[in-house]
């Protein structure tokens, strides 16, 4: 199995915005500044993908992200502190 990037690799705006537009199948281009709680959603589980974690988030975290450049913020953070994934 190939590893992904080091959790501590650091999450661009670009990253998030390339994300965002596989909800939705857009370009990147076409994602807005407004998240909704889906695209959060699938944002977060994108990032753990990526990075082959799973990370901890807290609900007040979670309504943080209601902007991508919120979510760019809390996710840093929270790639920050990341540990690996378990299971398999």
């Amino acid at each position: 199995m190939t590893a992904g990037p080091a959790p501590s690799a650091t999450l661009e705006r670009a990253d998030v915005l390339a994300m965002l537009a596989g909800y939705g199948d857009r370009g990147a281009g076409q994602v807005g500044e407004e998240l909704g709680s889906l695209e959060v959603t699938w944002l977060v589980a994108q990032v753990e993908q990526r990075h082959g974690l799973v990370l901890d988030l807290s609900d007040d975290e979670f309504a943080e992200m209601t902007t991508v450049t919120d979510a760019v913020r809390v996710l840093r953070g929270a790639l920050a502190g990341a540990g690996p994934a378990t299971g398999g």
